[in-house]
């Protein structure tokens, strides 16, 4: 190979999940967002999706054997992690190539898929105990797999830590997580049991059906991290949060159990990051057409907010805009801070509102009323919607910054789609305003300017 490799190699030795939840598929996923780059020698082809899993295909041993030599004496394996193994036949020749090459390993003893079917055979249990628990650097069973292995029913912490104690000094793993998932509580937590020490590894509980795959990407984590050169807390550690933040942000596809999202380890950053370039953008473009945009400000001042991609907004916190606000001072835009995260509550909300009905709109501006703007807007052919103050119902107008998502609730009904723009003359102690709503806040703020030449600004 010659020279230092550019990133560290991980191999998932595990089954296809034709649904792209578990298995291989989610393995490789986390490999490449936790900075390693993913190989893989496949076990077993499934036929599966959210609901079930209809048909299991087992490769042949040889070919198992044959994949791992191939990355092996290539690329070289940094950490290794096994997901299912299937048969007592795939399940003694991974322990022998295992032998030959010594790298770091994590096994997952997946027994069962999240539908219930079974996928590891009777005979194989006790040569997963036999062969691959020895072997094991890391031991990743959940509550009824650890049951399986160690004979112990688990309840409760001390349970978890007996079976965990249990894997290592009579099973012979270098060190055991055992999952707390399958356990109630308003928090999820995990035992490592290492050196004889125990630490309990907590994270919120997520209550969301998006769980197929949670145990693959999480002994996936941790294979990346010993990958890496991580000690054995520490990968377990980041993979805790890790696959907390999948499960949080898992995706709602199919009929049965959502898969997790690994995606989101990487995605939620750059999301952010993105956002508030292009909140940054946005003010360049307003900068550049100072005069118009000075002639478009309310008396409260403007505000343009964006929010992350649909899938990761859910509260305010989930908008940037600018604190403060943008304001005129002698005929000059003024910018007090530039853009953050949970910034504006009061756009936030109407954004988000618009979000629900079509996930592309991700951002709001909001500008002074002037009728000549709502005609310019119409004539532009843009979708504009009035509504009226004192139309609000009481228990809108005695919540606070219920009132606009209201509004857009009323638009959409009738106009049947999210408006372009929206607007209200006021009310009691309320300046009338008008608000812009488009994909992002570069495009919201040329809409507004668009309307704003059309009104002869």
């Amino acid at each position: 190979m010659g020279g230092r490799k550019p990133l560290p190699v991980a191999l998932t030795i595990a089954g296809s999940d034709s649904g792209g939840g578990a298995g291989i598929q989610a393995d490789l996923k986390t490999f490449a967002v936790m900075g390693v780059h993913g190989t893989s020698a496949i076990t077993s082809i499934t036929a599966q999706n959210t609901r079930e899993v209809r048909a299991i295909h087992d490769l042949p041993p040889e070919m198992v054997v044959a994949q791992i030599e191939a990355v092996a004496d290539d690329l070289g394996v940094d950490a290794a992690k096994t997901g299912m193994l299937s048969n007592a036949g795939i399940i003694e020749a991974v322990a022998k190539t295992i032998d030959r090459y010594g790298f770091p390993l994590v096994v997952d003893p997946v027994m069962v898929a999240k539908s219930g079917a079974r996928l590891l055979r009777e005979d194989a249990v006790e040569a997963m105990r036999r062969l691959m628990v020895p072997r094991a650097t890391v031991v990743t069973p959940n509550a009824p797999e650890a049951e399986v292995l160690t004979g112990i029913k688990i309840r409760g912490r001390r349970d978890q830590e007996e079976a965990a104690r249990i894997i290592v000094e009579e099973l012979g793993a270098e060190a055991a997580v055992v999952k707390g998932g399958h356990l109630g509580g308003g928090e999820s937590v995990d035992v490592l049991y290492y050196r004889g020490r125990v630490e309990a590894i907590r994270a919120p509980r997520v209550y969301r059906n998006t769980t197929h795959g949670t145990g693959c990407a999480f002994s996936a984590a941790i294979a990346a991290g010993l990958a890496k050169g991580r000690s054995i807390p520490e990968a377990v550690r980041v993979a805790k949060e890790f696959i907390t933040m999948a499960i949080d942000y898992g995706l709602e596809l199919g009929g049965g159990v959502g898969p997790v999202n690994p995606v989101a380890w990487l995605e939620v950053p750059a999301e952010r990051w993105r956002v508030l370039s292009n909140l940054e953008d946005a003010l360049r473009v307003l900068l550049e057409r100072e005069e118009a945009a000075v002639k478009l400000m309310p008396e409260v001042q403007m505000n343009i907010a964006m929010a992350l991609p649909a899938i990761y907004a859910r509260t305010p916190l989930d908008v940037a805009a600018f604190p403060g606000r943008i304001g005129v001072s002698n005929g000059r835009l003024v910018v007090k801070a530039k853009p953050e995260f949970g910034a504006s509550r009061h756009m936030a909300r109407l954004v988000l509102a618009a979000m629900k009905h079509d996930p592309r709109v991700r951002a709001a501006m909001n500008v002074r009323y002037d009728e000549a703007l709502v005609e310019a807007a119409e004539s532009l052919g843009l979708v504009v919607a009035e509504f009226s103050r004192e139309e609000e119902p009481p228990e809108v107008r005695e919540r606070e910054g219920a009132t606009l998502p209201w509004a857009l609730e009323q638009a959409v009904r009738e106009h049947g789609r999210v408006p372009d723009v929206i607007y209200d003359k006021g009310g009691h102690g309320k300046e009338p305003m008008i608000r812009i709503l488009a994909g992002s806040a570069v495009e919201v703020v040329r809409k507004a300017l668009r309307i704003a030449e059309k009104a002869g600004y």
